[in-house]
């Protein structure tokens, strides 16, 4: 019998705010406040998304904002990172740095800090209540000024220490170069805040490359184009650059025709440090647990290769080190056990 992955323990380092809600939740919400909800996200669900192109990543940003409209009141906030931490521990999910845009929703919580403060509280609440470590990243949209960008890293900054420990860049990568955005990273960086860019998705190797150069990574959202290039896959090696890799979101977006195509193997055997994530399982159809069950099923990936994803994970986490500690030695107990 197979080692059950759920009661492994790990780091969950990539998904998105809006993304994490339950299915469940999102058509409660609609119903209850009037919202529409198009068949791709009640009959259809999850829904068929191809983003290849600007058509369709622009109606996969429909849907989610759509998605996003039905989060009006603070309770809904706590509700949806109350379910989300809930979600992580049933999948073994240890430690969740959970990624939030305030911008997108602080014209109906009253201004940017007073979001930022209210998903704080929520994300402290809802770990105490599962029982799980959880962070903040607050994470600019790159189709916006860079002084959006850097208005959110000194944001991001105030609140280090605080529960925010990472400061991201993303949406569509073919819509802002990452270098435009190096002086809000550098006040992130110098407020001891994790960078965490999204890049390699939409684009290839030379955007994982440009995060890596302009913005200073310390891992980089998806990162699976850098496959294509075997000198850059050795530099993320050497520099420990974690990828942040969400086999379902690249398939659901059409990255990668099957999860075959993702380059899951090829990134392990180079050295390259990885992170498995979700994304927005709200328009993907699957949490953390499917994308383990993929690295299994899909990529054969040994008990001991699964146990080294797990390790990666929390090493790349910005949890505390009596936290990494106690996980790490929780995944060595977990694979010594009889399968």
């Amino acid at each position: 019998m197979a080692r059950p992955l759920d009661m492994l323990p790990k780091a969950h380092l990539h998904l998105h705010f809006t993304g994490s809600m339950r299915h469940s939740t999102l058509i409660e919400l609609a119903r209850d406040q009037g919202v529409h909800l198009p068949d791709a996200l009640v009959q259809d669900w999850p829904p068929k998304l191809r983003a290849t192109d600007e058509r369709g990543w622009f109606r996969f940003q429909r849907l989610y904002d759509i998605a996003r409209s039905v989060l009006r009141r603070p309770e809904d906030v706590y509700r949806l990172l109350r379910e989300a931490a809930e979600d992580e521990a049933r999948e073994g999910s240890r430690w969740l740095e959970i990624q939030v845009d305030p911008s997108g929703y602080a014209q109906r919580f009253g201004g940017l800090t007073e979001t930022l403060e209210l998903m704080l509280d929520a994300t402290e609440k809802a770990a105490r209540a599962a029982g799980i470590g959880m962070a903040v990243i607050v994470a600019a949209n790159r189709t916006r000024h860079m002084l959006d960008a850097r208005t959110l890293a000194r944001l991001a900054v105030r609140y280090e220490g605080r529960g925010v420990v990472g400061f991201g860049l993303s949406n569509d990568e073919r819509r802002g170069r990452a270098r435009d955005f190096e002086h809000a990273f550098r006040i992130a960086r110098r407020g001891g805040l994790l960078a965490v860019p999204h890049g390699g998705e939409l684009l290839g190797a030379a955007s994982v490359a440009e995060c890596l150069d302009e913005l200073s990574a310390d891992r980089i959202g998806h990162g699976v184009r850098a496959a294509e290039s075997p000198r850059l896959m050795e530099r993320l090696a050497d520099r420990q650059v974690t990828c942040e890799v969400c086999p379902l979101s690249n398939v659901g977006l059409g990255v990668a025709e099957r999860p075959e195509d993702v380059p899951l193997r090829r990134l392990f055997e180079a050295g390259v440090p990885i992170a498995l994530g979700a994304d927005d399982p709200l328009l993907f159809g699957a949490r953390l647990l499917p994308q383990y069950e993929l690295a299994r099923e899909v990529y054969g990936f040994a008990d001991a290769e699964i146990a080294e994803l797990a390790r990666q994970s929390i090493r790349s986490s910005a949890a505390p080190e009596p936290v990494r500690k106690e996980l790490l030695a929780e995944i060595d107990t977990w694979l010594a056990a009889p399968a």
